[in-house]
């Protein structure tokens, strides 16, 4: 019973970077912008997280530097995509590169330096009953956090006039534009929202998941954290599903490998990218679904003509 209940613990924790960085990456889709740097401005988030609670021995400290950190990433984003009318493909992978590089940088006095670990949550009585004790009462904050942005998100746009001001955008910038609608604005706090959420998700690596700082630790999860919202149609309780799918793909492998199971390693690790790619042909092989769900104008600049 122990071992299930650490497996289910280990599975949230593992899902909870990627259904921060997917349900953060969901909202700037929804406004019609593609980021693709959300590799990078998680990897920002996780080595200023680390650095600056290392240096003041605050978790929280830390995990506003991670938001801190992923916000002001995307904002170059935004100046570049938005502002400029750059290539928002192109411009995001940069971003990426850019990310990966300069948290290496950063990160090289930090590399092998004992981790803050944001403790874990604490109530007498709830966190010590049976099973769902540690499960539901015993969770890191981010992990509490995670759940209640899914439903904050999910409420904001499909309950709220902003919401569907931001949809709208997303749906067809040109008729938002011609209504009143701000689209650039509305733009620039959806992308400066998703790489907060991008930066948590890289402070949650490193202060909770591995409280350490390692390069390029966040292993491709933006990547995953991407593919997570086509996964789920552009909906955030969707997201949250899907996550935890992708969470208990993550962990399923590491424990193969330690169990001994007669796999090469190489292919377990390979799992959850792979599992990607599967997900991601099967959406693909239902067209009217993708149409229904996709913003029209997703990707697409816009330059306000007046």
């Amino acid at each position: 019973m122990d071992i299930t209940v650490n497996i289910l613990l280990t599975i949230a924790t593992a899902a909870t970077p990627l259904l921060i960085a997917a349900i953060g990456e969901l909202v700037v889709e929804r406004s019609g912008v593609l980021n693709l740097g959300v590799e990078g401005m998680m990897i920002m988030g996780a080595v200023c997280g680390f650095g600056a609670a290392y240096l003041t021995g605050s978790p929280w400290i830390g995990v506003l530097a991670a938001i801190v950190a992923g916000a002001l990433f995307s904002l170059l984003f935004a100046f570049m995509a938005l502002t400029l009318a750059t290539n928002q493909v192109a411009t995001g992978l940069s971003l990426t590169i850019l990310g990966l590089g300069l948290s290496g940088m950063i990160g090289t006095n930090f590399v092998g330096l004992p981790g803050v670990r944001l403790p874990n949550l604490y109530i007498p009585g709830l966190s010590d009953l049976p099973i769902v004790g540690k499960l539901l009462f015993g969770q890191d904050p981010l992990f509490y956090a995670s759940i209640a942005l899914v439903f904050a998100v999910s409420w904001f746009l499909f309950r709220t006039r902003k919401g569907l001001m931001l949809r709208s955008i997303g749906d067809s910038h040109s008729s938002a534009h011609a209504l009143g609608i701000p689209v650039i604005r509305y733009r620039y706090l959806a992308v400066m929202f998703g790489g907060a959420c991008a930066g948590l998700a890289g402070g949650h690596l490193s202060l909770v998941y591995t409280p350490q700082w390692v390069e390029n630790m966040t292993a491709g999860r933006g990547w995953i954290a991407l593919a997570l919202v086509v996964f789920a149609s552009w909906r955030p309780l969707r997201v949250l599903a899907g996550a935890y799918i992708f969470g208990a793909v993550w962990i399923g492998q590491l424990h193969a490998q330690a169990f001994g199971i007669p796999v090469p390693s190489q292919f377990l690790s390979a799992l959850p990218y792979l599992a990607t790619i599967v997900v991601l042909v099967l959406i693909s092989r239902n067209k009217r679904l993708t149409m229904m769900n996709t913003p029209a104008s997703l990707g697409q600049a816009f330059v306000p003509d007046r």
